[in-house]
């Protein structure tokens, strides 16, 4: 029994030596760009999707149909090209555009085995909506960036992605 006590007060003991923390030291995740640059998507991402949820668009989504409205006659290998997209991930979000007639397929006038892909009026209409959207959310989420810091922001991270 003794033997069972001490082994006891030894573990107390122990268990008052054990940290705790009351502040989580994050200093040298913050020195990543990709920690940081994951911790800015995410205070925006959440915001946009619910936003989106009105027009039934995934962030993907809006951004192949915003690049289909500004470039009408894109085709699918430069989306994915710009967007930095599989091919077979492309398909069906094209098939399902279409399908949401917001989108139509014409021939490409240089290229014969290409598909140049075009906005129809609806898709334009609530494009213009939802970039409208998309624009005041990020106005809210980033208030406490100046518009030059704004600015700065976008160069510097396109620096590391382009």
């Amino acid at each position: 029994m003794r033997m069972l006590s001490h082994l006891f007060d030894q573990a107390m003991d122990a268990k008052t030596q054990i940290p705790s923390v009351q502040k989580v030291n994050t200093r040298y995740l913050e020195t990543l760009i990709g920690y940081n640059a994951r911790r800015a998507a995410l205070a925006i991402i959440g915001v946009f999707m619910d936003r989106m949820r009105l027009y039934d668009l995934r962030p993907v989504d809006f951004s192949v149909l915003s690049l289909i409205a500004h470039n009408p006659g894109i085709t699918s290998r430069q989306l994915c090209a710009s967007l930095g997209l599989q091919a077979p991930n492309l398909v069906g979000m094209i098939s399902t555009m279409e399908k949401r007639q917001l989108i139509h397929r014409l021939p490409h006038p240089q290229d014969g085995r290409a598909t140049g892909l075009h906005p129809s009026a609806e898709g334009l209409a609530m494009m213009r909506s939802a970039e409208k959207t998309a624009a005041q959310l990020e106005s809210e989420t980033a208030d406490r960036l100046s518009p030059e810091e704004r600015k700065t922001l976008i160069a510097l991270l396109k620096k590391v992605y382009k």
